[in-house]
Formats: C-alpha cells, sequence, structure tokens
C-alpha cells in the first residue's frame, strides 16, 4: 500500500507542471474603453420655434413710403437630413410661422391707403450643412409662401382694387447652426431666413397705378428646439 501511494504523489508531481502549462498564464478581465461619442446627423426631425420678423421699408416710386414694423412670430419645422463624407450634412425642412398683427401699410396722396396683413409664411427648403462634433452649420434654401389679406381704402371705406401679382408664391434663403444637446435626440438652432415675394403694382383703381410696383419682403430671426429620431447611441470599444 505505501509503495502504491508513493508511486501515485509522484505521477502527480509530475503531472501538475505539464497540465499548468496546458492552461496557460491566467488572464485578466479588462473593463470597456468608451470612445468619444459619435454625433449622428441623420434621421428625421419635428420641432418648433420663435423669433421676429422685419420687413423692409420700401417705396411707390420714392413718393409713398410704406411703414413696415417689427413683427413677433412662432411656428414649426419638420425635416430629414443625411450625413455622408463623415462631415457633411444634406436634408430638406417644410417650415411655417404664424405672424404677429402686422402694420405693414402705405398711405397714397388723396386718400388711398393700402394694408397687407401677413399672417403667416412657410418654406420648403434643401439644405446643406458641415457637422464638427455637436454643431452643425448650414446654408438653406428653396420655396416661399406668403399667407396675405391684402385691403385698399380710400377715406376709411373699402374700395375695390387689381394687382398684377399677389406676391403669394416666392423664394428663401437662409443659414444658421444646430446643437445637440447631452440630452438624447434634442437639439436647439438659431437662424436667419429671407424671403422674397417679388414686386407688385396697381392695375386699378387707375389713381394709383403711376406709383409704379412696390415689393414684398421679410427679414426673420428665429431660435427653436428640435426633437430627432434614429440617433446612433455612443460607441463602447472593447479590447
Amino acid at each position: 500500500m505505501k509503495k502504491i501511494l508513493l508511486a501515485t504523489s509522484a505521477l502527480a508531481a509530475l503531472a501538475a507542471p505539464a497540465l499548468a502549462a496546458d492552461l496557460g498564464p491566467r488572464g485578466y478581465a479588462r473593463e470597456p474603453i468608451l470612445a468619444a461619442p459619435i454625433y449622428n446627423w441623420t434621421g428625421f426631425y419635428l420641432g418648433g420655434h420663435l423669433g421676429g420678423a422685419f420687413s423692409g421699408s420700401n417705396t411707390f416710386n420714392g413718393l409713398v413710403l410704406s411703414d413696415y414694423e417689427a413683427r413677433f412670430l412662432g411656428g414649426v419645422q419638420v425635416g430629414a437630413d443625411w450625413q455622408f463624407a463623415t462631415n457633411w450634412v444634406i436634408g430638406t425642412e417644410g417650415q411655417y410661422s404664424w405672424l404677429g398683427k402686422n402694420n405693414i401699410n402705405a398711405i397714397f396722396p388723396g386718400g388711398f391707403v393700402y394694408g397687407n396683413d401677413q399672417r403667416g409664411l412657410g418654406s420648403i427648403t434643401g439644405r446643406v450643412g458641415y457637422a464638427a462634433g455637436p454643431a452643425l452649420f448650414y446654408v438653406k434654401g428653396g420655396y416661399a409662401y406668403s399667407d396675405n389679406r391684402e385691403t385698399l381704402t380710400f377715406a376709411g371705406a373699402p374700395v375695390a382694387f387689381l394687382l398684377d401679382s399677389n406676391h403669394t408664391n416666392g423664394w428663401t434663403i437662409g443659414g444658421g447652426v444646430e446643437y445637440m444637446f447631452f440630452a438624447p435626440n434634442w437639439t436647439a438652432k438659431a437662424e436667419y431666413q429671407y424671403y422674397d415675394f417679388g414686386d407688385a403694382r396697381f392695375i386699378a383703381p387707375a389713381a394709383l397705378v403711376p406709383f409704379g410696383s412696390f415689393s414684398n419682403d421679410v427679414h426673420t430671426l428665429k431660435i427653436g428646439v428640435n426633437y430627432r429620431f434614429n440617433f446612433a447611441n455612443p460607441v463602447a470599444a472593447r479590447y
């Protein structure tokens, strides 16, 4: 019995180093290393904005001044973006802004008063931007729409009139910056946008025809927020 035990112990002693060599050195688990957040602008978004509208002061051939005052605006926007070539972003956006009371008017010699209650501004634009980390710098441009309600009075009484253009349809151009918050999916933006609805002139009444044409353009400044869908989460790189 003693010989058997001694032989077994000897075999175990010889086998231990070989078994340890087969198992290899003991490893230690590493914690995952988080990579820097990847800001992904690809996806759909919707949001709202506030700001002000400022119309240019125009004249009818220098004879009649038009009175334009700043107005409050507020509205909504919806759009989609696609990020490519690492930092470039292209997209499209639809936007509508309701305007506060409009005081656009022109007082003609003889008692005629023209008024334009511009109740809203809309646009459908394309945009191109460059993403620098959480910030997106962009320019935009495209179709513009104006919700007009025009009037003409004489001595305070409504008068029938005719213009060669209702300056409802036009074009717009602008630009701004959008910034991605740490909160998931939320961004804030600030932008300038110019709207041009062309020139118009009176065809009737005949007394206003000689005064020529006048333009209808609007400058806007807006701040807003967007909620974005389909963002990518920060990547956790494992080593």
